[in-house]
């Protein structure tokens, strides 16, 4: 195996002076969790936009806790902390996914889509995946966590357990990606989107461009629930909202979407 070409963390953190993004670095060769990472930084106090970032998870986690394929050095895997009003918190997740393909947009000649609730994909196939967790007391937001996994310069034909559905940056740019400088740019967008969000915008219409799900007959399952029905829009908090057959406009706010061919 190729020696790791570690993250320019210096750089990193100078690129991002003054911002909220960024405005601590806790860089970890491996680690459980950059999620569970993220969490003990906020219970002590950490300030807000610090970024734990690990080459390697040991037990890193998707939605639905599934595992994220990602050996060291290649891609990027990291954790934000936000302290965001309640009211904001709905676009955290957006602006993430937003971020997101921003970087597609700045690194390759491809457009990247969002297949709702927070997978980036390109073509169809996955290239990233957002995941949020918070600390609520009753209606008091401590804090969120956001991860985000990359897939920068993996080959996923190297995994077939993934082959067949992953993407990345490198399969649509030709080229061996700078990890730090993909990283850079992603976290400066996000910085960008969450203080238009604390400005008071709101990011729905542009995420609901970015949605294929959108205009299609999906199912959608939760736990042992399953529902079919036509995804027409969503709602200004980002929940899907599904025109079921018998006319009723139903709304959720989680599940695995599967279209329907």
């Amino acid at each position: 195996m190729d020696p790791i070409t570690p993250l320019n963390i210096d750089n990193l953190r100078d690129s991002l002076t003054g911002k909220i993004v960024g405005s601590a670095f806790h860089y970890h060769e491996s680690l459980s969790s950059t999620m569970d990472e993220t969490r003990r930084l906020a219970l002590d106090g950490a300030a807000e936009g610090a970024v734990a970032i690990a080459e390697e998870q040991t037990k890193g986690r998707g939605r639905f806790s599934r595992v994220w394929v990602s050996p060291p050095g290649l891609n990027l895997t990291f954790s934000v902390l936000f302290r965001p009003e309640i009211a904001q918190l709905p676009y955290i997740n957006m602006a993430a996914a937003l971020a997101v393909c921003d970087v597609v947009n700045d690194l390759t000649d491809e457009t990247a889509s969002i297949k709702w609730p927070n997978d980036v994909r390109i073509g169809g196939k996955k290239l990233s995946g957002v995941l949020v967790e918070t600390d609520l007391v009753g209606r008091e937001l401590n804090h969120a966590v956001v991860g985000i996994g990359v897939n920068v310069n993996l080959d996923p034909s190297q995994h077939p357990e993934i082959a067949e559905i992953a993407t990345s940056i490198l399969a649509h740019s030709g080229h061996e990606v700078d990890r730090s400088d993909a990283l850079r740019r992603l976290l400066t967008h996000v910085d960008r989107y969450y203080a238009d969000i604390r400005n008071g915008a709101s990011l729905k219409d542009l995420w609901a461009s970015k949605l294929e799900t959108l205009g299609k007959t999906i199912e959608v399952r939760w736990v042992d629930d399953v529902i079919e029905g036509f995804a027409e829009s969503v709602d200004e908090q980002g929940n899907l909202l599904l025109r079921k057959a018998d006319g009723d406009l139903m709304t959720v706010v989680a599940g695995e979407v599967t279209l329907q061919v």
